[in-house]
Parts: structure tokens; sequence; C-alpha cells
């Protein structure tokens, strides 16, 4: 991989306010030196976790065009997510961008290229960091090597469910060390893995930050773990969820705007955040959702399908309109557009500084959860009656205006109530995958817009070429591409 190198080294110049005032500051490699030179402090350590959140946050386009130099972290995410379902799609047809809502993506595509060498990069620094906690003072060993295992499953998570089988990295590795380096590992060893993981953050951290590891954060990704293993544990999920309600630390917004422009508020549990108008702390694909009028580098991305605004007139309540909005025949997504933006105005504005975004990436928040509640007690049947999975799925209807009283849910509510409350947000796909209709509604899509689906090909993306070919031939493919 392009930074394997990176296990050996770490970067200095780190800025420490984040810790204090949770506006997370990125610490980019100014320089590097040798980490048993660097590694000397407290200090030190807590820079170095602090660094691991930056491969998560990534680089934007807008500050580093060369896609072979810089990762991207999640900036690239609902390409490989929201555009692989039958949510949104690219406004052109052309360039590799535009691959995914086609299902034309190939072994050599750069962006989900990128994704991979991002997720590992946030690993490669997990184990960094845990290789040297011991210098760390002795109250703050436990909590620095729990928040660094947390990073770690999360990456991993990601990676599982989009390329499957996936090469399981837990210890800093020499680069020469291929079979460590480009072996897969079965799914079900890398779940293994990430379980510990995160069963350790929630037994470790608490709930001061939201922009970092938390133990809610761990319960509710640990929760969505649990739904999501080919044997899925039902009651551990269940029993995630409801100590992250029962702990009242977390609460829906009143506003459904404010869960998007107010942020780390009462319903955010983890955020990945960003800074406007900062070019190394700023993001750009707030910018790359304008089309009408365009803001960013490319025609717009995540245009909205027409299906998903079927199920907004429908289901939507107050959610629509701050989730999309259309000029003339254009809808766009209007979640996490740039800071001050005006949509009232004609042409509307986008504030200052459009293509350095400063709004967060959302992780997880509240209605999630309380959507995961439901699904847990659901337990993979087709209805339930539950008071407990009534009482939670009543809470995010209510708030989006929609009183009406529910006295049963079925799966194909629940999934559509997901689509309409977490459209966007990059869970579609997921959920898709997790309710075992992928192929069902995404072949259906394929035929309404005339794309051509292959089932395995949608189910996982390619293996990298490029990390291929570093492999000498040990890396193997996914089924449904080219070997």
């Amino acid at each position: 991989m392009k930074h394997i190198k990176f296990l050996i080294v770490v970067v200095t110049g780190f800025v420490f306010t984040a810790c204090d005032t949770e506006e997370f500051l990125n610490p980019l490699p100014d320089t590097v030196v040798v980490v048993d030179t660097y590694f000397q402090t407290d200090e030190d350590v807590l820079a170095g976790v602090i660094g691991i959140y930056d491969a998560l946050q990534g680089i934007s386009e807008n500050v580093e065009t060369n896609i072979s130099r810089a990762n991207r972290g999640v900036q690239f995410e609902h390409l490989l997510t929201e555009h692989r379902t039958d949510n949104t799609r690219n406004d052109t047809n052309e360039g590799s961008k535009a691959d995914f809502h086609r299902y034309l993506i190939n072994a050599n595509n750069v962006e989900s290229e990128d994704y991979y060498q991002s997720m590992y990069e946030v690993i490669f620094r997990a184990n960094n960091i845990l290789n040297f906690i011991n210098v760390a003072d002795e109250d703050n060993q436990a909590k620095y090597a729990a928040e660094a295992k947390f990073l770690r499953a999360y990456a991993y998570f990601k990676l599982v469910r989009l390329y499957s089988d996936v090469p399981l990295v837990t210890s800093v590795v020499q680069a020469q060390d291929n079979d460590a380096l480009f072996t897969r590992i079965p799914e079900a060893q890398i779940y293994e893995q990430i379980i510990e993981d995160l069963q350790e953050a929630v037994s470790v951290l608490d709930n001061t930050y939201k922009s970092r590891a938390s133990k809610a954060a761990a319960q509710g990704i640990l929760a969505k773990v649990y739904l999501t293993q080919a044997n899925p544990n039902y009651l551990g999920a269940q029993q995630l969820c409801e100590a992250i309600i029962s702990s009242m630390e977390f609460d829906l917004e009143d506003n459904f705007s404010d869960v998007f422009y107010s942020e780390l508020n009462d319903e955010i549990i983890f955020a990945i955040q960003y800074q406007t108008g900062v070019a190394n702390e700023s993001q750009g694909f707030s910018a790359e959702f304008t089309s009408a009028y365009r803001q960013g580098r490319d025609d717009g991305q995540n245009i909205v399908n027409a299906n998903l605004i079927s199920d907004f007139a429908m289901y939507g309540g107050n959610r629509t309109e701050v989730s999309y909005v259309t000029f003339g025949s254009s809808n766009e997504v209007a979640k996490f557009l740039p800071d001050g933006t005006n949509l009232t105005v004609t042409p509307p504005t986008y504030g200052s500084s459009p293509q350095q975004a400063g709004n967060d990436y959302i992780a997880l928040r509240y209605a999630d959860v309380l959507l995961m509640h439901v699904e847990a007690i659901l337990a993979g049947g087709s209805e339930t009656s539950s008071t407990n999975a009534l009482n939670s799925f009543q809470k995010v209807r209510n708030r989006a205006g929609l009183t009406d009283t529910v006295t049963s849910i079925t799966k194909e509510e629940l999934l559509t109530e997901r689509r309409v409350e977490l459209a966007f947000e990059n869970q579609r796909y997921f959920d898709l995958v997790r309710f075992g209709v992928l192929d069902a509604v995404l072949s259906a899509h394929s035929d309404e817009m005339g794309y051509v689906y292959d089932s395995r090909r949608a189910l996982f993306l390619p293996i990298p070429q490029r990390e291929r070919n570093l492999s000498g031939g040990l890396l193997t493919q996914n089924p449904g591409y080219q070997q």
C-alpha cells in the first residue's frame, strides 16, 4: 500500500487544542521522524491518537488535486455507498465517479482505491500508537488504547462491508511482510477483531467527546456490527441500544435542520469534524452536492433519484425540505450544504468558502440508534408490535411531524423509515445488505434506470488493482471482477 512506510514514521507539529475545545484540528505531516525518537511523552502519544482522526477526515480535493498523493478519508464515502443504491447518482455519466451509480466500478477505480487506502491509514496509525502506548502516563494508557482500537474497529467495519475479506493487521509490520499485509482474512475473523476492539472501548471510554471515540459511539457501532454479522446477535444489539437510550445523554433535536447545522448537538453521538475556510481542516464534499448552481469541481454528486423523492412525499414529513432541494430539473442534497448557505434567494448563496466547508461528517446519531433498536427487536422477523420498538419508532416519526399512532412495524416500513430519516448519510447501501433486499431493490432500480446490474459487483467493491500488484499475487480479487 502506498502508505505502508507510515508504519515506521509519525507526524509532528500537531495542534492540541482539539482535546479541550472539540474543534478537531488536522495534524498534517509537516515533517516525519522515526517513531522511537518521537514518542517520548504523554503529549506525544495523545498527538498520535489525534492523528488517527486525520486519516478519517482526509484531505479535500480542493487542497490536493492529485489523488495519488492524498487520502480523502470519508470524503468519497457517498460514492461508495449512496451512489451504489437507489438513493442518488452522479449528474454526469462521465469519469470514474460516475461508475459507482452505474455499477461499472473496476479494480482501477481511483476513488475506491483511495477509500481503501484511507481506511488502512486509520488502521496503521492506530497500530502505531498501540505499539508505544506504554510511553503515555499510566492513568491515560487504557483510554488511549481504547480510543485507538475503536478507530481501528471503525475502519475495519467499513472495509469488511465494502470489500469482504481483507488483510487483518493488528500490529506494526514491516513493509516487506507481504503475508501480513496482503493475505485476505475471512469476514468472520475480521468481525471477531472488530467486536473485541469495540468491547474494550465500551468498557473503558466515557461520553466526554462527540468528535472523538466515546462509550456511546462504541456501543452504537457495536450494535450495528451485531446486526450486520452473518449470524446476527439481535439481543446484544438491543441491549446496547437500550444502554444508550437509558443513559439519557442523547436526544432527538426538535428541529431536524439543527441535526446538520448545529454541530455536536444533543443528537450527535460521533462526528468527524471540519473547519470552515481553513484549507487543511475543511471538506469538499458539501460543494460537490450542488449542481444547478455548481460550487464544486464536478458537475454534481448525490443527485436525488425519483423513487426516493416519492418516498419523501409519502413518508418524509418535515424532513423533506431539509433533505433535498429542487432547482428546475435538478434535485440536489440539502443536508450538509456549505456553511452560510441561503436557499431562499435566487440564485442561492453558499457561504464564504463553499469548497472549504466546515460541515461535520455525522458517523452516528441518536435517531439511527432508535431505529436500530427497532431492528434488533424485530430480530429478522417480518413485523413487531413490541411496545419498546413502537416507542423508539414513534419518536423518530413524531420529530418528523408524523404524529399518527403506530401500532405495528413491518420490516419494509422500518427500511423505508431509515431511508427517509438517514438519506444521504451513507447508510442506505448497508441497510439494503443487512435487510437482505439488496438484489431485489437494486435490480429493479437498474432496470428502471437502464443500468447493467451484476449482483456480485453490487455486493462488494473490487480489491484495488494497485494493491494486488504490490502484493505480488497474494491479494486475490472479489467474484465478478477480472482476476
